[in-house]
């Protein structure tokens, strides 16, 4: 049979003796969490994961919420720590290149640029430079409807004399055939 311990083992008193003194029942100590604060968190910070300095690179846009300025930015900082961590940067930026390898164009695939607070097509405009060339000089855009080209600069050669025109790839580029 065990003899529960009761007060100082190694007091000179009997453990069978009563206590001088009644004890007094203990209660016990409630710690209760922090609670949040009622309501939407009315801190955000929205992060931009841009690829590439062009406008067609891959975007992530995360975002976190904080009931205060240091909540939220320590929500951020785990938030991208835990996007390396796991490898959805990296699986991003995979599933990104699968989704541009399957694209196969259309009728307004023509790469586009960010130019003076606004998204143009990089097709030129009528009577502009190109960038476009061959050796006969400034080349000429068409489009029609589904397709676009540059054409040979050279006028009034005969059409075995001109260079092979520059057609619209999927990527938005231009390549001969």
């Amino acid at each position: 049979m065990e003899i529960p311990m009761i007060g100082d083992p190694f007091a000179d008193v009997s453990p069978w003796d009563e206590p001088a003194t009644t004890l007094t029942e203990e209660k016990p100590v409630l710690i209760t969490a922090p609670t949040a604060p009622a309501g939407p968190a009315p801190f955000k910070i929205g992060l931009t994961l841009k690829a590439g300095p062009d406008y067609g690179s891959h975007w992530m846009t995360p975002a976190v919420y904080g009931h205060t300025a240091e909540e939220t930015a320590t929500r951020g900082v785990e938030l991208l720590t835990a996007m390396k961590t796991a490898g959805l940067i990296d699986f991003t930026a995979k599933a990104a290149q699968h989704v541009r390898e399957q694209d196969k164009g259309g009728a307004g695939a023509a790469p586009k640029r960010f130019e003076n607070g606004k998204v143009v097509s990089a097709a030129p405009s009528a009577g502009g430079d190109t960038g476009y060339s061959c050796d006969h000089g400034p080349r000429n855009f068409r489009e029609g409807g589904s397709w676009a080209a540059y054409f040979c600069g050279g006028r009034g050669l005969d059409k075995s004399q001109q260079c092979p025109p520059l057609w619209r790839q999927t990527d938005g580029s231009f390549r001969a055939k």
